[in-house]
């Protein structure tokens, strides 16, 4: 296996594919013995292990920039994210899945505790190739599990820098595991008889797959984080600059390859001229270089030249099909998966697809009325984000009852979510599984319980009477 620079397209890391039955047996053995350390040991360990992070923080943040091709600031951010998750998740964990009793003097004692599933799976994207998986990892061996971890095959050193702080901060290798590999090492894992759950964030695609191929086994638990086709509305509002702000950061940080970007700009008519103008003379300033450039750009390449294959293509797909280019995407080196912003106007489309896609390709459809804007941004398979931009307490307050999203924003990006909050979508985004804050309630299991010291039981009714003998 290889992974190359996106930016410069050199060689950044080699290695070998993982042997899965070897992973996953090695992690059967090291359950039980992490299971049954103690919460605080659990915990202790992932705070060490936050500390590891925070003494790497630069090393990490370089190599970040470096596979994914993100701004070194951009990578700095999801650096410090990695650190944050530790405390939030032992928040979560307490308030989540924290233990209750409750006392009844005749009955016992009921008690509600959570146990840990067992061998977790861990597949993360590239796209945010520290942060995300480690949303998954550290509530999962808070809770107790034990993780095997298929890193992206895009970003495999990522993957294993990330292993390597929990390693260094005491947490076995046995319990933490790096898999590499693609698609093969993936569809195997996931199928594997020794796996107790599969924690996935990818493509819509690749997560259909996995919910098809456990659909027959209800007894994995099963978490997708999948994309979106995300709308963000402008109705009426003053502040068309910073309208515009709102809208280029939703479709374009990161290259446009965050699962909540917005991919459709919903304008009404009566703010079209002058949304649509302001939006194309910031992207026409938007800086798009390598990741350590000066000064600092706003965005790097997408992750490969297929990924940016894909684009134009999409681009002049849309164009071909109805669609007004309003700023053309360009590629300035054919070699290199750098890709100028781009806006399309799709409100002439007899069809629209409903698909993700993922770079800084944003389509534009004008719409009569704020009814309208409520249709249209329904109009999809999707639902994991959507912003509204403008407009009264009272119309966000509608917006909020009428779209179909998870992350439902007001005059702020579609992306950004917090982890103090839950994370995830409905329809292709996602299988009612949040993560973030939610994380802990796929990570662990509820059991109840009635308990008390000593047996007392009596039957009220339903019983013949016992005869009593006579005595001689």
């Amino acid at each position: 296996m290889t992974s190359y620079e996106p930016a410069t397209g050199q060689l950044l890391w080699e290695g070998r594919a993982g042997n899965v039955d070897d992973a996953i047996d090695l992690a059967r053995r090291a359950w039980p013995q992490w299971a049954a350390q103690p919460l605080a040991t659990r915990i202790e360990l992932c705070r060490r292990f936050a500390n590891e992070v925070r003494k790497e923080s630069d090393r990490f943040a370089e190599l970040i920039a470096r596979e994914t091709g993100k701004p070194l600031w951009e990578a700095r951010t999801e650096v410090e994210s990695v650190i944050a998750k530790v405390n939030i998740s032992v928040t979560a964990y307490a308030e989540r899945t924290g233990q209750k009793k409750l006392d009844s003097a005749l009955g016992g004692t009921a008690a509600v505790r959570h146990k840990p599933h067992g061998v977790m799976a861990v597949l993360g994207p590239y796209n945010f190739p520290a942060h995300l998986p480690n949303g998954h990892i550290i509530p999962a061996l808070i809770a107790g599990n034990v993780v095997v971890f298929k890193p992206s095959e895009k970003t495999p050193a990522v993957g294993e820098f990330l292993a390597g702080c929990f390693h260094r901060a005491g947490v076995s290798a046995a319990v933490i595991q790096v898999l590499h590999g693609g698609p093969e090492q993936g569809k195997a894992l996931v199928a594997h008889p020794g796996i107790d759950g599969v924690l996935f964030t990818g493509s819509a695609q690749a997560g259909i797959a996995i919910n098809r191929k456990l659909a027959a086994n209800p007894g994995k638990i099963l978490a997708l984080e999948m994309g979106g086709n995300n709308p963000i509305v402008v109705i009426d509002t003053p502040k068309v600059s910073d309208a515009a702000i709102t809208i280029v950061q939703s479709a374009f940080t990161t290259a446009g390859q965050r699962c909540t970007a917005a991919r459709r700009l919903i304008v009404k008519a009566s703010m079209y001229d002058a949304i649509v103008h302001e939006v194309k003379n910031l992207a026409d300033r938007i800086l798009y270089a390598e990741p350590f450039a000066e000064p600092a750009p706003f965005m790097g390449p997408v992750i490969d030249n297929h990924a940016a294959d894909q684009l134009t293509e999409s681009f002049l797909y849309l164009m071909s099909n109805g669609g007004r280019a309003i700023k053309h995407m360009t590629r300035p080196d054919d070699n290199l998966p750098f890709v100028s912003p781009a806006l399309i106007d799709t409100t002439a489309m007899a069809e629209r697809p409903d698909v993700e896609l993922f770079g800084p390709l944003l389509q534009i459809i004008k719409v009569d009325d704020f009814d309208q804007a409520i249709v249209e941004a329904n109009n999809t398979r999707f639902g994991l984000s959507a912003a509204l931009i403008g407009g009264s307490p009272q119309d966000y307050n509608r917006f909020w009852a009428n779209i179909r999203a998870g992350i439902i924003n007001w005059n702020r990006p579609t992306s950004g979510a917090s982890s103090k909050q839950p994370f995830g979508g409905i329809g292709l985004s996602g299988n009612h599984r949040p993560a973030a804050f939610y994380a802990a309630d796929y990570c662990a299991y509820p059991v109840a319980s009635t308990e008390m010291e000593q047996p007392r039981a009596s039957i009220g009714v339903g019983i013949r009477e016992e005869r009593r003998r006579k005595p001689r």
